[in-house]
């Protein structure tokens, strides 16, 4: 069986609160000695005082509460997180009562509004909120997972009644429930509710479940405020997650690390509206709700109207375009704008049932054909761009105003070591990474798809275990199942295995390739 980290953790505290009680052994006062300050009622982020976490081990062994706090408040940090479990993250609540301290002391010394205080702990108990609320904390996390929902409920009431906020950390559909239950019962103000991108049971990282449950978050309350946690290591990644519509971001690794970089970061979510590109991954993350575990199917190398129509009329979610002039299946920006017409002319008059994402595929960062396809992305013919090889995609991703355009990243593998190339792309906010086969000495007119050569399965095992797979390269109706099985691709993207000759499908082929990917469930 599997490892569960959660389970261990909670087990391992409650032994400690068994031998040591609620206060951990340390001398909390009888009474509150702080006003309560208001938690993330703006746009914020949270920055966190942390030594070590199970994934990381330690992050900042000698990490000093009281100073780190002073400096975070420096930085802006509209909240401060703070670690007080013991075994695994090396926190105390003399932690918690040092950042209270110097909060105040930042406030005292500025005159400005300081951060306020979360005590984030795996609380499951009435008793951890009144020792939180005596140790200064303006807020409390809650874990949905490890809550039942009458416990949880109990809680949240209490922390009202004390005038404290509580963070409520959701990430599944059963989750979900218990919100709203809070929400019900408990003023909105006194709530803020939080989707970790990490899997508290492994600790691997996604970060589209925070995108993915958005919307649900909003369906039971729409004054609802939501913070995206965990995963966030680059103040790119955070302007990412701004331009998604978050009210807030928990910071821990980044930061602890660096407390001096806490600046940039939260100078970039703050100073990014939501944009294109933010609306885009809300619309992807729309389709794979929808698809259950069947994965997105991109069709690639369209060339003509024939073509388009018949792949959507199949079941594409997505068509996409080569604007690379040494590409066989280089295409004219008329024939996309033609393309786009007709798509709409038939999906007006019944004949297809859902309008494709149509995305632009670009490789010289600087080319005529990358202009044409921003400008269609901006006359809103093109949804989005495919930035294709690794080095494209770090130069297009340094321009500011790329990464405002709708679009993800693609890169050729053929080792494990290409992995790291999956790695720095996450690092810069890309939550989805397609990974394309690659041939040594290849051409140049190949290098956007069209190979028909399949990525070893060892190495897709590898990258199956960090990340979910976007695959391309010689995807067809006979290996379709078993790449869905083995792997759980969540989108697809075949190209010449539907060919009669670079550009120009074979529409039986695109039939054999649904009828096979159809009796997949």
């Amino acid at each position: 069986m599997a490892k569960n980290i959660l389970s261990e953790i909670v087990e391992k505290r409650n032994e400690d609160i068994k031998n040591l009680g609620f206060t951990f052994g340390f001398d909390i006062p009888q009474e509150r000695k702080r006003k309560i300050h208001p938690f993330l009622q703006e746009k914020g982020v949270i920055l966190e005082v942390k030594r070590a976490s199970p994934s990381k081990g330690d992050i900042s062994p000698d990490l000093d509460s009281f100073k780190t706090a002073k400096i975070y408040s420096e930085s802006g940090a509209k909240a401060i997180s703070c670690l007080t479990e013991k075994n695994y993250f090396k926190g105390t609540l003399k932690d918690l009562m040092n950042v209270c301290k110097a909060v105040d002391e930042f406030e005292k010394e500025t005159g400005k509004m300081p951060p306020a205080v979360l005590r984030k702990d795996f609380l499951t108990s009435v008793e951890d909120v009144e020792i939180s609320f005596r140790a200064g904390a303006d807020a409390i996390l809650l874990i949905a997972r490890i809550l039942d929902e009458d416990l949880i409920l109990k809680m949240a009431k209490k922390a009202e009644n004390f005038g404290l906020s509580v963070l409520i950390e959701v990430r599944k559909e059963e989750d979900l429930k218990k919100l709203e239950i809070v929400m019900q019962n408990v003023n909105h103000k006194n709530i803020l509710c939080g989707v970790n991108s990490r899997d508290l049971k492994d600790f691997s990282i996604d970060m589209l479940i925070p995108v993915k449950m958005f919307s649900k978050i909003k369906n039971i309350s729409s004054d609802a405020r939501i913070t995206f946690e965990s995963g966030i290591l680059s103040s790119q990644c955070a302007e990412f997650v701004a331009s998604l519509g978050f009210n807030a971001i928990l910071l821990g690794e980044a930061a602890a690390k660096a407390p001096e970089t806490a600046k940039l970061f939260t100078s970039a979510f703050e100073n990014t509206p939501v944009n294109k590109n933010g609306e885009f991954w809300h619309k992807i993350v729309q389709k794979l709700n929808l698809k259950e575990k069947r994965p997105l199917v991109k069709i690639c190398g369209i060339t003509n109207v024939d073509d388009a129509i018949f792949a959507t009329e199949n079941g594409a979610d997505f068509l996409g375009f080569i604007f690379y002039e040494k590409s066989k299946r280089n295409v004219d920006r008329k024939i996309v704008i033609e393309i786009k017409n007709e798509l709409e002319q038939n999906y007006k008059n019944g004949k297809i049932k859902k309008m494709p994402l149509l995305v632009g595929v670009i490789v010289d960062i600087d080319s005529v054909e990358t202009k044409n396809a921003k400008d269609l992305v901006e006359k809103n013919i093109l949804d989005a761009i495919q930035v294709h090889t690794f080095e494209s995609s770090v130069k297009f991703l340094s321009q500011e105003e790329n990464r405002k355009i709708p679009h993800y990243c693609a890169v050729n593998v053929d080792s494990v070591q290409d992995i790291q190339k999956l790695d720095e792309l996450n690092k810069l906010g890309e939550p989805r990474v397609l990974v394309d086969s690659k041939i040594q000495n290849q051409a140049e007119n190949i290098l956007v798809g069209g190979t028909g050569n399949q990525i070893p399965s060892e190495i897709l095992f590898e990258i199956a275990k960090k990340y979910k797979i976007w695959i391309a390269g010689g995807i067809t109706s006979q290996n379709i199942n078993q790449l869905v099985s083995n792997f759980q691709a969540e989108l697809v993207d075949l190209s010449s295995s539907l060919e009669d000759f670079p550009g120009v499908k074979n529409h039986q082929k695109i039939k054999e390739f649904f009828k096979a990917y159809d009796t997949f469930r």
